[in-house]
């Protein structure tokens, strides 16, 4: 145990670190209908507390996330299997496939659709220490 730090706007904030360990084979799953106004099921195995939310999820083929931004946070989803679609603002899109990475800046808004024939399975991570949020 220990503790941490961010610095935001020159600003420094503490706060206390309990290392955990996340056994995702011991953890069931949970279902997010129309998860962010997306199409069918997101199930997810879900952590998240005032610092940080992180998440190993599965879309089934026809299954997203909806378009939402981050305002106040960034994203990074790593692909662990199948295919899909990351959807951008202003309407373009890039192809993601297990082994990538897809990075979503603060600000920024994005979307995830499962565009293949099996199952979508990522690993998400949403940092965040705006003190506002904790």
């Amino acid at each position: 145990m220990g503790n941490g730090f961010c610095i935001i706007n020159n600003n420094l904030f503490l706060y206390n670190l309990i290392p955990m360990i996340f056994d995702y084979d011991n953890i069931p799953f949970e279902e997010f209908p129309n998860f962010k106004g997306g199409e069918g099921v997101m199930k997810a195995k879900m952590y998240f507390d005032s610092n940080c939310r992180f998440f190993r999820a599965v879309l089934h083929p026809g299954a997203s996330i909806g378009m939402h931004c981050h305002t106040d946070s960034c994203e990074i989803i790593y692909i662990l299997k199948g295919a899909g679609s990351v959807l951008l603002e202003g309407g373009s899109s890039e192809s993601v496939s297990a082994g990538q990475c897809h990075y979503c800046p603060n600000g920024c808004s994005h979307s995830l659709v499962n565009t293949g024939t099996e199952d979508l399975e990522f690993f998400a991570v949403v940092p965040n220490c705006q003190p506002s949020q904790k």
